[in-house]
C-alpha cells in the first residue's frame, strides 16, 4: 500500500498482482537484474514470456556489460567485500560467456 514504507521514497514493493512484496532493492539486485539482461541478448537465458533463448544479440550484451563496468569505475572503493565479489565473478562470468559467442 501507498504510504507504508518498504520501497523508495516509502512506496510499499508489491508484484504484479499486488499482494506479495517483492525483494528489497539492492546493489546485488540491480547487478543480477542487469546480468540477467545480458544473458537473454546473448542467447543463454530466456527472453521474458519465453521458455527458450532467442537468438544473440551481441551488440545489446556488449552494451549491458559495459554498463556493468561503468558501475564498477563509479562504485570502487564504495562496495563491500560481497559486492565487489558479486560484481567481479559476474563480469567475468558475462567477459567469458561474451567471447563464446563471439566466437561461434
Amino acid at each position: 500500500m501507498a504510504g507504508e514504507q518498504g520501497g523508495p521514497r516509502g512506496f510499499q514493493l508489491v508484484d504484479e498482482a499486488g499482494d506479495a512484496p517483492l525483494a528489497e532493492m539492492s546493489f546485488g539486485t540491480l547487478v543480477i537484474s542487469l546480468a540477467s539482461s545480458a544473458l537473454v541478448h546473448l542467447g543463454v537465458a530466456p527472453e521474458p514470456g519465453t521458455a527458450a533463448p532467442g537468438p544473440p544479440d551481441l551488440p545489446l550484451a556488449r552494451q549491458t556489460i559495459d554498463i556493468l563496468e561503468a558501475l564498477k569505475r563509479k562504485t570502487r572503493g564504495n562496495l563491500d567485500a560481497e559486492e565487489e565479489a558479486l560484481l567481479e565473478q559476474t563480469l567475468h562470468d558475462l567477459h567469458m560467456r561474451f567471447l563464446a559467442a563471439r566466437r561461434s
